[in-house]
């Protein structure tokens, strides 16, 4: 674990500008930068620069950050790995605390099996590349592909000797330890004492994690050798740092266009995805072969909401895509689906356009998951019962989206393209509902039970507690943010009798806590509360503070909050003419601080105006649940006079006027 005073070095150390100029193109703009935006493509640049406040965002698709979060999002980094890259670009030692006997073992025999992968990668790279074999044999198999020599680099495709025990040989002579052959899977041991290399005589495909280690590799036979063969490709086993179902073949190479596309194509094969590159078409990854996991999506997730299954037309490829679709649905992913014409995979489709040709061809021919199972399920079924099973599979799938809005489109859809009465379709979904909700109460409580099973993750939440919140949260948390240690109350006396200075975080606390109310969102309570015990604290600036925070999401809603939408206006702003005297400067500050106290208040009274209305709709509902209950509607209704008072006062402090 890297100890706090190096984050702090690194954070400090870190200049916003210098980082993101190493991926984007970047021009004044007054005080500020800007330039075209790598997160998504875009013709004018909205992606601004702010060396004052040490942060970036984009007013196109809100990304952005301080140096830490930024190299996290477009690198596709862990906080702990962005930090090192940081480290590693302005030359700072890192500081990691001490770590347990078990943990540095662990820590030791998991770097020994990358280092170990990373040299195999290498040496069938260099066999593939200048071995008389690699050439004849490995070399002219990726030929016969049509694979360019930039595109067999850029996989580090290689090839494997036909001696299965020179690999053990080579390894021992450079002096590296053969047990971590057998442990990453190169190698097995043999009950006579030999290391036998499992891919001898095939040409190599590494394997890839999303931060650029070698994980594993799958070998292919060659086509001579293919006839009759059940196992064409052999993969790494299972080990501590490769696990097939949890990898991505392509991710790597293809993440920073996943997310510049907000799209990925899944594919089934290696191939597939070196061809779909060598066309120009980097946004895709394949599971080769395994059935879909939940780990595999949510890596996804990470990069793109947005998915197009691209698989063969037969009947294997139909499988492959009804067997993904309620997965990655239910994970909040938007999924289509293209099924190449029979004769063609995206292989070999890759192989016969450019890049152009072939999104043009997925636009064109791409289907939501809706149409494909209504053409895959329904295709010349008139048998009532096959029809009413089909539907009701359709329909379960529409029940899986975490999102109800986008639900009821789908079934909205669903119920004019299959016509059947939308309120049956309704019904029916909710039934699923209810059904999934049921077992995954009982999977929880069994899991409480059974200390063996884990409790299901909950659905990846897509929307950020900013866009969660009113308009009134969110501008009262900018007010912190932004302005948390300017004091906007003077001589305050205390309980003590004390005279105290009030900032603007510790005054919308102590009004919160006149009447009991808080944020609806936790983080929000949380940045409040830092923000009001630290904002008397010498030189604290809450702004830079909440941007450089050590949580992630704490930083990324601070980014966002101070790269408002105004910013292009404030660029543009004209510096007084002449410096401003001493007294003219204090009038300035005076005008500042009773401006900032005026918004404080009426944002106060925004945000309990909000909350008494929210409260009346309450208790209407509940007025008219409780018409058989004479008692509680009376007390109801004594408090909802109550607040229509006191909504009515606030409106006229705040210069309206409600009349009802």
């Amino acid at each position: 674990m890297i100890d706090r005073a190096t984050v702090e070095r690194i954070q400090e150390a870190a200049n916003i500008v210098d980082v993101v100029s190493e991926f984007v193109t970047l021009r004044k703009a007054g005080a500020n930068y800007k330039g075209l935006c790598p997160f998504h493509n875009e013709r004018t640049p909205s992606f601004m620069v702010s060396p004052a406040r040490g942060i970036c965002h984009c007013f196109g698709c809100g990304r952005g950050g301080n140096p830490v979060t930024f190299i996290m999002e477009h690198e596709q980094m862990t906080y702990p790995e962005a930090l090192r890259w940081l480290a590693n670009k302005y030359h700072i030692e890192i500081q990691e605390r001490e770590l347990s006997d078990d943990e540095r073992r662990e820590q030791n025999e998991r770097e020994s099996m990358f280092i170990i992968n990373e040299w195999a990668a290498a040496h069938f790279e260099e066999v593939l590349h200048n071995h008389e074999d690699g050439i004849a044999i490995g070399m002219q198999y990726f030929r016969s592909r049509g694979f360019r020599d930039d595109i067999i680099r850029k996989f580090r495709l290689g090839f494997d000797l036909n001696d299965r025990e020179q690999l053990a040989r080579t390894a021992t002579d450079k002096g590296y330890n053969v047990d971590f052959l057998v442990k990453t899977g190169l190698c097995y041991h043999t009950d006579d004492g030999r290391y036998v290399d499992r891919f001898a005589g095939r040409v190599i495909f590494p394997w890839f994690g999303v931060s650029g280690k070698v994980v594993g590799f799958g070998g292919r036979l060659l086509d001579s050798r293919t006839k009759g063969v059940q196992q064409k490709y052999v993969n790494s086993p299972d080990s501590d740092i490769y696990h097939k179902e949890q990898q991505l073949y392509g991710i790597f190479q293809g993440k920073k266009a996943i997310a510049k596309e907000d799209c990925v194509y899944m594919v089934e094969g290696y191939t597939d995805v070196v061809s779909m590159h060598q066309c120009g078409v980097e946004n895709v990854v394949a599971n080769s072969g395994t059935a879909l996991s939940i780990h595999q999506i949510r890596t996804l997730h990470r990069f793109t909401s947005n998915i197009v299954l691209l698989y063969d037309g037969d009947e294997a490829g139909i499988h492959a895509a009804l067997r993904g679709t309620d997965m990655l649905l239910g994970e909040g992913m938007n999924v289509k689906v293209l099924l190449f014409p029979d004769g063609d995979d995206p292989d070999s489709f890759a192989r016969k356009h450019n890049a152009e040709e072939f999104r043009q061809y997925i636009a064109d021919n791409q289907t939501d998951f809706i149409q494909f199972k209504t053409r895959v399920l329904l295709n010349g079924v008139t048998d009532p019962t096959r029809r009413s099973e089909a539907i009701s599979s359709i329909v379960q799938s529409v029940s899986v989206i975490p999102n109800p809005i986008l639900r009821d489109t789908y079934l909205h859809d669903c119920a004019q393209r299959l016509g059947v009465a939308e309120a049956t379709l309704i019904n029916s979904m909710n039934k699923y509902i209810r059904e999934s909700r049921e077992n995954r109460s009982t999977e929880t409580a069994r899991a409480d039970n059974q200390p063996g099973l884990a409790t299901p993750k909950p659905i990846i939440e897509t929307v950020t507690p900013l866009q969660q919140a009113a308009k009134v949260e969110r501008m009262l948390v900018e007010q912190v943010v932004r302005f948390g240690e300017r004091i906007v109350l003077r001589n305050v006396e205390d309980e003590e009798g004390n005279l105290l200075n009030l900032t603007v975080a510790q005054y919308i606390q102590y009004d919160f806590l006149q009447d009991g109310l808080a944020f609806q969102h936790p983080i929000f309570n949380r940045i409040l509360e830092e923000a009001a015990e630290r904002s008397l604290q010498p030189n604290f600036k809450a702004e830079a503070f909440f941007v450089h925070h050590e949580d992630i999401e704490v930083s990324k809603i601070a980014t966002e909050l101070c790269m408002d939408p105004y910013q292009y206006l404030k660029l543009k702003q004209v510096e007084p003419v002449r410096p401003l005297d001493e007294e003219e400067i204090r009038q300035k500050e005076k005008e500042k601080e009773e401006e900032l106290r005026q918004r404080t208040v009426h944002l106060l009274l925004d945000f309990r105006l909000d909350y008494v209305e929210h409260r009346l709709k309450t208790l209407q509902s509940e007025i008219a649940q409780a018409a058989n209950e004479p008692d509680k509607m009376m007390q109801l209704m004594a408090e909802f006079k109550d607040m229509q008072v006191i909504r009515n006062e606030l409106a006229r402090r705040l210069g309206s006027e409600i009349l009802i």
